[in-house]
């Protein structure tokens, strides 16, 4: 158990700290945003297995040797069972650390995904008040205003992709298709459950650096996927085009920031763009099919390591008791 506790307590700094920095600074991802994704999510996931499971088997270190009997020794020992001997205060302080972090994160993860729901609902009926349908696109609305924007809001029973007159003067037939496309697959691909929980990471753990640096490039893939859906209808230059457009926007746009924040709440940054932009004018090849696989499976490993470390001596147990 104690070695156990010091291999996930390893991970958990290694996750929390060397490995994100490595990845953010990374330049493969663009050319795989997919790919990168899957591992941002791996590293989160298990981060959160480490941290909770190396101060859970720490803390159950005199109550057994491996986590499922350690587990049942210390609910047996609680008030009105028998005394354990060798448990002191810093088993203790791991113990109740381990049960007030994965508290912590189970009910912030909860309070996110509420509160985002009543906000999306207040937003779907301001925008059946202030937008009219279109024509021949079902679930797609138009708001009556001169700022550039373009989202989509998810919903219960059916999604609304929202874009606003400023951007249909704005743009040309082809670019605004190059938009609604964009827009179309973070609904399609699920994109706002994933930001969702790393929402949620960030708002627990807010003085966590990499908590903030997980949630700004796990928005730019999510960015770069839905354009690489929006690729495949119109060509890369084109694509980039209404991106800058957008961007710059027009000066009633400039006048009215709060505006464009309130429609457009996940404005990218101006280094977002650049990377976006920049994948593709300069069209470099995506990366190979081994080399995502390998990705992937290192993204698995991630899971499986803190998920064996936990669960080894159990199973260990069992069999040699077999």
């Amino acid at each position: 158990m104690l070695a156990a506790s010091i291999s996930l307590a390893v991970l958990a700094f290694a996750l929390a700290w060397p490995v994100p920095l490595l990845l953010g600074r990374a330049t493969w991802p663009a050319r795989a945003p997919g790919t990168a994704l899957v591992l941002w999510q791996a590293i989160a996931l298990a981060g959160g297995l480490s941290m909770i499971g190396s101060l859970l088997t720490f803390g159950l270190i005199p109550f057994g040797d491996s986590l499922l009997e350690s587990a049942s020794t210390f609910l047996g020992s609680l008030p009105g069972g028998p005394a354990v001997s060798g448990v002191d205060l810093a088993h203790l302080v791991a113990l109740c650390g381990a049960f007030l972090l994965g508290t912590h994160l189970v009910l912030n993860l909860i309070l996110t995904i509420t509160l985002t729901q009543r906000q999306r609902a207040r937003h779907r009926q301001l925008v059946q008040l202030l937008s009219s349908p279109v024509v021949g696109q079902p679930n797609t609305r138009i708001i009556e205003h001169a700022v550039p924007v373009a989202y989509c809001l998810p919903g219960t029973h059916h999604s609304v992709t929202v874009f606003s007159a400023g951007l249909v003067r704005l743009l040309d037939a082809t670019e605004l298709k190059a938009v609604i496309e964009h827009e179309k697959a973070h609904l399609l691909q699920r994109h706002y459950i994933v930001l969702m929980a790393f929402d949620a990471w960030r708002s627990s753990l807010p003085w966590f650096p990499i908590a903030t640096r997980a949630q700004r490039e796990v928005g730019l893939l999510v960015e770069m996927l839905a354009d690489d859906y929006a690729r495949r209808m119109v060509d890369d230059r084109t694509l980039a085009t209404a991106i800058a457009l957008v961007s710059v926007g027009t000066p009633e746009a400039e006048a009215m920031p709060s505006l464009t924040a309130e429609w457009n709440p996940r404005e990218p940054s101006g280094e977002q763009l650049e990377a976006r932009v920049g994948r593709l004018i300069n069209g470099r090849a995506a990366l190979s099919l081994p080399s995502r696989l390998s990705v992937r499976f290192i993204a698995l490993a991630l899971v499986a390591v803190p998920t064996v470390l936990l669960l080894a001596p159990a199973i260990t147990s069992v069999a040699l008791a077999g």
